[in-house]
Formats: C-alpha cells, structure tokens, sequence
C-alpha cells in the first residue's frame, strides 16, 4: 500500500505584488547619480552696462570645436596641451600698454588686456560633451594661473588665502569673459 505525503504548496499568488511593490521601493528610494554640470556663474541682465558694446576684433579670441572634435583657435588646429598657454598669452598680451601688471609681448595680434579681452567658445552639432568639457577646463585653467600669479605677485600669498576684497580684486584684473556662441 502507497502513502502519499502530501507536500505543503506554497501560494505563490502575491509574489507578484510583493516583488512588484519591492520594486517600486527601491526605485523611489535609492539615488540616481547625473553627470554633473558645469560651474559658471552666469551674467546679470545688462541693466547698467552696455550690452550692445562693439568688441574689437583683435579682443576675441576665437575658439572652435568642429563636429570632429578638433579644436581650432583663430582658425588654426591646435592641439588641446597647448590651449591654455594660447589662452593666457592671448589674455595677457598687454597691447594696448594700460595693463601694469601683465607679462604679456604686446603682440598686434592678441588682446589689448585682460579686461577688454573675450574667449569665444563655439561647438558643432556633433562635438562630444567630454570634449566640450575638456576645452572649457583648459579655458579655466588659464585664467586660473593667471589669477594665481596676480595674487603671488601684488599680494605675496597665495590665492586660497585671500580676503574677500583681495579675491575681488585678482577677479577684476583678470575678469572671466567667455562668450559661448550658437552653432552656426
């Protein structure tokens, strides 16, 4: 004679909405990370000043990303090691001899000085962010050393220990000027 065991069933029919519910939990709960952005601190509406100001042409200075990821200053390929020092002899350039504090060679061809001078930034429709990004850090990094140097030369410190109105002025000797223009 056969005994039959009669195995216990498990009822599977809310698995589902546990599983379901577990789900929605963790996604509601646990934080996605995101490329983060960009800093720059953008302008104030042109209130007080002239926004419509002509800028020289020998002012800007021209930076273009084509859809290749080739970087190319004043129409020119350059390679992205030496966009920084490009970027600093141009904004240090002293041509018009007003600035008392720049290294520059006075060059006809580059900026009449640090406050007058504007980085145009612009990208094609096909340039990679990580290139993008990579540009503007070599934009930043330039002003960077040009502050640091302002502030080791006028103030004997460096600039992680400058007062407020210290910080103010190396700020206004080399003002962040970056024009990012529309693809064309």
């Amino acid at each position: 004679m056969r005994h039959s065991k009669l195995v216990p069933e498990v009822n599977a029919g809310s698995m589902a909405d546990i599983a379901f519910l577990l789900l929605i939990f963790f996604l509601v709960t646990a934080t996605i990370s995101s490329e983060e952005g960009i800093s720059r601190i953008l302008p104030k509406d042109c209130l007080n000043g002239d926004c419509g100001a002509t800028i020289a042409d020998r002012n800007i200075l021209r930076i273009i990303i084509n859809n290749n990821d080739e970087v190319m200053v004043n129409e020119d390929i350059v390679l992205i090691e030496n966009l920084k020092d490009l970027t600093k002899d141009f904004l240090d350039n002293n041509g018009d001899d007003t600035c008392g504090y720049c290294t520059g060679n006075k060059s006809s061809e580059a900026s009449d000085n640090p406050k007058k001078a504007v980085v145009s930034l612009q990208n094609g429709p096909l340039t990679t962010y990580r290139q993008y990004v990579t540009v503007q850090n070599e934009i930043t990094k330039a002003y960077y050393e040009l502050r640091k140097s302002y502030s080791l030369n006028v103030f004997k410190k460096p600039s992680d220990e400058l007062t407020k109105e210290e910080l103010k002025q190396v700020q206004e000797a080399y003002p962040f000027i970056l024009s990012e223009a529309e693809t064309k």
